[in-house]
């Protein structure tokens, strides 16, 4: 599936109050990640840094939210994954060339 096909169909299951256009989704966001982040920490925990089978699929799910939770702030913002997707891979490109893939700071 392209991005761009997600973005136009997952728009039919954006029901949110209008009035929390913004907020609704970026709230979302940090909690489906922090859902993500906490499968992460229980597999370091508890099982050594492995991640069973069971695990990935919750975690694949947990991804699949914060996908649709991204999707749903950029269409809110009137912007395109395919383009989030286009210039953000131009960006990492750019510092892997530059050899400052690693390091801090949005403008390097």
């Amino acid at each position: 599936m392209e991005f761009s096909e997600y973005q136009r169909f997952s728009r039919r299951t954006a029901e949110y109050p209008r009035e929390a256009w913004l907020s609704y989704p970026a709230l979302g966001l940090a909690g489906e990640a922090g859902e993500v982040a906490e499968h992460a920490k229980k597999a370091i925990r508890d099982d050594g840094g492995a991640v069973s089978p069971e695990r990935r699929t919750a975690m694949a799910k947990e991804l699949g939210d914060v996908l649709w939770y991204v999707t749903q702030l950029a269409s809110e913002l009137g912007l395109e994954l395919d383009e989030i997707a286009r210039e953000n891979l131009e960006k990492l490109f750019s510092r892997q060339r530059r050899g400052v893939l690693s390091g801090s700071g949005d403008e390097r």
